[in-house]
């Protein structure tokens, strides 16, 4: 946890002094205690957190499948009991609102593993749930899962016709019209769906003290949903489908869900996972065992084993990732060793050093060229050449990762790297959308209509473009310095010359979120060196400034997402936030603000005794207002490199 900050010296020489004095020695100690992290083979791997979702729906699905693992229970629910907040229920990320669907599952999943109802916990749990309406009012996913777990009739969810699979690309609801993670929930999903599977339950627990009325007498669980002409439209739709679905004949079902079975096992990705996210490997696992492979089968093998591999299980509790973060922790620790060793000072690669070479052979081993993958269906004239996020993706590379990994390679400055460079531009140039921008897996990813489909009240169906990966992708080509990207790039800037908000800042999509978003496009812009850019790289720095709180770091809340005026505020300073924001002033050309000298105090002031910095805080967001995420490893490698790139640029003789 952050020590207490001490007196801030304020005056310019006085400040000076200390932070020099101060420096290299928080420098030394952030370095050395990443090097500890890194792997033999090179990599680095943080716990990747998420909200109680996830290891309630581990435990659910043990139930679902009659696969208990009594000792992993039990250490499973010592961790859900440790995260109900004060308000009862459970929040998306730490010091959040109460959240209704969050805390039907956690409770469901107590009560699964034997903790009684009357007791304490589970009765403030309960009070809470039914104060906010009770069950019938969870979202989508929470009651497609109660269910199958036959606690509301299956009218309780939108019709989910497998048939879907067999639409052609040009019908208004198709699987490629959604997001990678969405298409790939889905398709299992549909099986589950379709032939209104049941969970084993072998306990038979049920949760009706968790509705306000019967749940088999509630006749309308949209009425909240009907809001809108196309939503009203799809639930109409949604309705009719209902009706019709009986009459659907046998043969057509059968070729629905075969073909729906080959896609999803094709992209099984053995013991890493379908797409390496858990909810999509959670419905593979269970549709499976209703399709009827045997637990012997190496597809079931496969799926057990790569939820197994989710799992952080320690001495008194456990709970279960979302999905592992391999690549990006790899290749974001790389640029900061980078920096923090001067590379790019010293002319590039004589001064890699043995670790930085393993990280980078282990990222280079990683590249996706010749495998087959779902982006092809928009590019399928385009050569390979990404990386995905997991330790093995081959269908779902990401620009994101791609774009920061080249950079770091690009950065390095080795000769022998330059083809894996040239594929991964070759491939993000290809993936820019009409508007300029870049998404996180697809093209031109934007029906935004599908958005109001019933079964996408979480808003989160599609994969549009965001300032944050199309700033990652511009930071990468800008470095590089291709003649032939100028107009990708022209395009590019001029997207997020768009995005950006009046304030000066830029939303983050995939990060905490406003000072995220504009530190992605600060450091992108920096990397263009173009002098008619600094109106808006001096606006958002002036934001960024803004936004500084007392104690000299940056803080910004996830209620941000909801409230847009929490922008850049709303939580106690943070580590990484604070150094997205020196690293972002440091691009728009700050080089000795008294903004920018506090805020790297405050980094050495909250360095802990083992070298890195701590906090409970929730980093980014999955979905925004929807589903969040701790990058663990961002407290180790976002202070060193911003402290470094400080010391670098001669920052604290300045000024």
């Amino acid at each position: 946890m952050n020590r207490v900050l001490q007196p801030l010296p304020l005056v310019g020489g006085y400040l000076r002094r200390t932070l020099e004095q101060t420096l290299d020695g928080a420098l030394e100690h952030a370095q050395s205690v990443l090097l500890e992290k890194q792997a033999p083979d090179g990599h680095w791997c943080f716990e990747f957190e998420a909200d109680c979702t996830i290891p309630a729906e581990f435990i659910l699905m043990q139930h679902y499948m009659d696969e208990r693992d009594a000792a992993l229970e039990s250490k499973m629910v010592v961790y859900l009991r440790s995260k109900q907040a004060d308000h009862g229920g459970w929040p998306l990320y730490y010091g959040g609102h109460f959240d209704l669907s969050a805390s039907v599952k956690a409770y469901y999943a107590l009560k699964l593993a034997g903790d009684a109802p009357d007791l304490p916990h589970m009765r403030r749990a309960r009070e809470a749930i039914l104060a906010h309406g009770g069950a019938e009012h969870a979202n989508v996913f929470t009651r497609i899962t109660l269910a199958l777990f036959a606690q509301v009739p299956w009218r309780a969810v939108p019709s989910i016709p497998v048939e879907v699979i067999l639409l052609p690309r040009w019908f208004p609801f198709q699987i490629y019209k959604v997001a990678s993670w969405s298409r790939t929930v889905m398709v299992p999903l549909f099986i589950l769906c379709s032939l209104k599977a049941q969970a084993k339950n072998p306990l038979q627990v049920h949760i009706r003290e968790l509705f306000r009325h019967p749940p088999e007498q509630i006749q309308d669980y949209f009425a909240a949903s009907r809001q809108g002409l196309v939503a009203r439209s799809f639930l109409a739709l949604d309705r009719f489908w209902g009706f019709i679905e009986n009459w659907i004949p046998a043969a057509i079902r059968r070729i629905a869900v075969r073909r729906a079975e080959q896609w999803f096992t094709a992209r099984i990705n053995g013991e890493d996972g379908l797409n390496g996210i858990f909810p999509a490997m959670v419905n593979a696992h269970e549709a499976l065992a209703l399709l009827g492979y045997a637990p012997e089968h190496p597809y079931r093998q496969a799926t057990g084993a790569a939820l197994r591999k989710l799992v952080v299980e320690r001495a008194e509790d456990a709970y279960c990732q979302p999905c592992m973060s391999p690549v990006w922790d790899t290749c974001l620790a790389l640029h900061a060793l980078l920096e923090a060793d001067a590379v790019e000072e010293s002319g590039g690669s004589d001064r890699i050093t043995g670790e930085q070479e393993k990280a980078i052979a282990w990222l280079k081993e990683r590249q996706i060229c010749s495998d087959p993958g779902d982006w092809q269906v928009q590019r399928p004239q385009l050569a390979g050449g990404g990386w995905a996020f997991q330790y093995a993706n081959p269908y779902y590379p990401d620009l994101d990762d791609t774009a920061a990994v080249a950079w770091a390679l690009a950065r390095a400055g080795r000769p022998e790297d330059r083809e894996s460079i040239e594929k991964a531009a070759n491939w993000l140039t290809g993936m820019q959308s009409r508007n300029g921008g870049f998404g996180a897996y697809d093209v031109d990813n934007t029906h935004y209509y599908l958005n109001e489909i019933p079964f996408a009240d979480h808003k989160a169906l599609l994969d549009p473009p965001t300032a944050d990966v199309t700033g990652r992708v511009v930071a990468f080509l800008g470095y590089l310095g291709r003649p032939r990207d100028r107009d990708v790039l022209r395009r590019a800037v001029a997207y997020l010359l768009r995005e950006q908000e009046s304030s000066g800042a830029w939303f983050g999509r995939w990060g905490t979120n406003y000072i995220y978003g504009t530190w992605s496009v600060l450091m992108a812009l920096g990397e263009l060196q173009d002098p008619s850019l600094q109106p808006a790289m001096d606006r958002a720095a002036d934001w960024l400034r803004a936004m500084q709180q007392e104690d000299g770091g940056w803080g910004e809340n996830n209620d941000s997402y909801a409230e847009p005026g929490l922008a850049g505020a709303g939580q106690v300073s943070t580590a990484a936030q604070t150094a997205w924001a020196c690293l972002g002033l440091m691009a728009a050309g700050d080089r000795g603000s008294i903004a920018l000298r506090r805020g790297i105090q405050w980094l050495q002031t909250h360095q802990n005794g083992e070298g890195d910095w701590q906090d409970p805080f929730f980093n980014a967001p999955g979905f925004p207002k929807v589903f969040y995420l701790i990058y663990h490893g961002y407290n180790f490698y976002f202070p060193l490199w911003a402290l470094a790139r400080f010391r670098n640029l001669g920052c604290s003789r300045s000024g």
